[in-house]
């Protein structure tokens, strides 16, 4: 990467699905948290390769609440992108919804904030791009994820405080 590259939120977006199936559930027929993690760090990590050209590992994930659980045949929608990048560093939201295909409702369930490093063919951090925005949809949801991710922290902190 040269001095001055950029990339764009846009680059970056990422969305996965899944369909809910058996191996995937626990005695209730709901989701393993487990599974919903997994599908979130494989999108959070694509998101921040797209963005950076480069592969990434993960250097950490922020607090989780489920705030609701997937059933057994719902699909699962995974969205991810690039909101702020450090020198090797990528930040990136990903957000969790479960689809009722039969029912035709779909509700939020989780999201986190991911951190991920580029590192180079030996593994060791390699510089990423600059994150732009040029257009008003990726400055409004760049704006998005800091505000949430900022209202994530002050919870965390008063999580501690009590």
């Amino acid at each position: 990467m040269t001095a001055g590259e950029t990339a764009t939120l846009a680059e970056s977006h990422t969305e996965m699905t899944e369909i809910v199936l058996p191996n995937d559930t626990n005695t209730y027929g709901r989701v393993l948290g487990g599974a919903v993690l997994h599908w979130m760090d494989v999108c959070g990590a694509i998101a921040a390769m797209r963005f950076a050209s480069e592969d990434v590992v993960t250097a950490s994930m922020e607090h989780v609440d489920f705030k609701s659980p997937i059933d057994l045949g719902e699909v699962v929608v995974v969205e991810a992108y690039v909101y702020e990048t450090g020198d090797t560093s990528i930040e990136v939201t990903v957000a969790v919804r479960a689809e009722n295909p039969k029912a035709g409702t779909e509700r939020d369930t989780t999201s986190s904030f991911f951190t991920f490093v580029a590192v180079d063919d030996d593994g060791e951090p390699t510089p990423v791009p600059d994150l732009d925005c040029p257009t008003e949809a990726e400055r409004r949801l760049r704006r998005t994820a800091l505000d949430d991710r900022a209202a994530e922290l002050e919870r965390l902190v008063e999580r501690m405080e009590s």
